[in-house]
């Protein structure tokens, strides 16, 4: 299962945090029931207009990817990759939450 969250209007400061980040990914790994497989990688990079934080983070059945961009609309994209079934639902609420966004939308893939 793919689950591609997308936000608009976020906390500006929270997705500038690389510590806010990962506090995040830790708290989303525990909600879905997952268990990481190491470290959270954040970092900033790119310039101009596409400059912004990402992260990654493995997971025992697979991997969860998150790009913020926050010069444009403050908006995060965020991808839940998994062989195991979680509530996607459950994903974008909290997400929607935690960063404070205005406006969030998913879009789910059952894969095979």
């Amino acid at each position: 299962m793919l689950a591609s969250i997308d936000l608009v209007g976020c906390d500006h400061q929270l997705i500038q945090s690389p510590g806010a980040i990962k506090v995040f990914v830790k708290k989303l790994v525990k909600l879905l029931k997952m268990k990481a497989h190491g470290p959270t990688h954040v970092e900033k990079f790119a310039e101009g207009s596409l400059e912004g934080h990402s992260a990654f983070q493995f997971i025992e059945t697979s991997s969860i990817t998150l790009h913020f961009d926050d010069k444009a609309g403050d908006r995060a994209f965020i991808d839940i990759f998994s062989c195991c079934f979680f509530n996607p639902f459950a994903a974008e609420k909290f997400t929607k939450n935690y960063f404070k966004a205005k406006k969030s939308r998913t879009k789910i893939l059952l894969r095979y």
